[in-house]
């Protein structure tokens, strides 16, 4: 599944591709891809003549701020633009999107189709079909009608993501640090991958119980989370199965891992061989030698 730094390159890909476009034309190919509104009619009503302002990430969710074009040919488009809601997307296991311009017969796995005016075409495709697409409008709570985006915790690079805060939230808790990290209501965007990483980074085990790490190992943490984030999304995020960015390419971070899918290779570190075991139902790596 597309963790944080996939859904982030996605969106930058997203805002940096689609200036100006506004959606004349929707295709739903697929109706269970449509979460929210529950008639699909009402969700392609909904978008025409939106035009997509600017697009923003919350966790592994993407959000995109819409407004309602009453004349697209006026000289200052937003001038004339009223606030039309929100296009909000979960990539799940396998989505990503394509931009095509002159817009050409879609493959068999494509889901959702976005047309402007010039037919070029935002496409999504979704191989196992997990992804969905709400859109919102303007007077509904984006936070009630997608209860996974309401409790979702602080995002690792804000102000609110701490020691402090990961000390008050972990402090009786008896679940292993993996599990911790991997719950989206305590941090926001992190999956199996940059868990297995992060914790690597920090020296700690995957398996300690979360209310035995001290103050100063939650510090290291903290910064080996943010550290090993941007990096990944300095490399367009990892792939290992399906995760394309906007330009259909794969993410690059997948080798430069430390531990993630290296079973039974050595640690860079120490050269000791990586090990594999599941928490939770979720395959863990780690180096027994370098993570206490």
């Amino acid at each position: 599944m597309p963790e944080l730094p996939e859904v982030e390159t996605v969106r930058r890909g997203l805002e940096q591709k689609l200036n100006n476009f506004i959606i004349k034309k929707v295709e739903v190919c697929r109706d269970s891809t449509i979460a929210f509104p529950t008639n699909k009619e009402e969700f392609i009503k909904g978008l025409l003549n939106s035009l997509i302002y600017k697009w923003d990430r919350r966790g592994k969710y993407l959000i995109a701020q819409l407004k309602e074009v009453q004349n697209e040919n006026a000289q200052f488009l937003l001038e004339n633009s009223k606030n039309n809601g929100f296009l909000v997307v979960h990539l799940r296991m396998t989505g990503y999107f394509k931009f095509i311009e002159n817009s050409s017969h879609p493959c068999k796995h494509t889901r959702i189709r976005f047309f402007d005016k010039n037919n070029d075409e935002l496409r999504y495709i979704d191989v196992r079909s997990f992804g969905q697409m709400w859109w919102i409008n303007k007077d509904l709570s984006l936070n009630k009608i997608i209860k996974g985006i309401g409790s979702l915790g602080p995002e690792p690079f804000s102000k609110d993501f701490d020691a402090n805060y990961l000390k008050k939230v972990i402090s009786k808790r008896t679940k292993s640090i993996k599990a911790i990290l991997l719950d989206q209501t305590i941090v926001a965007g992190i999956g199996n991958i940059y868990a297995d990483e992060s914790l690597y980074s920090a020296g700690i085990s995957p398996f300690r119980e979360a209310r035995t790490i001290k103050k100063n190992e939650l510090i290291k943490l903290k910064e080996s989370i943010v550290t090993v984030l941007k990096k990944s999304i300095g490399s367009g995020g990892t792939t290992f199965s399906d995760f394309r960015d906007l330009e259909g390419e794969n993410g690059n971070f997948g080798l430069q891992t430390n531990v993630y899918r290296r079973t039974g290779k050595e640690c860079r570190k120490c050269g000791n061989l990586i090990e594999r075991q599941k928490i939770t139902g979720r395959s863990t790596h780690w180096c027994p030698r370098c993570q206490k």
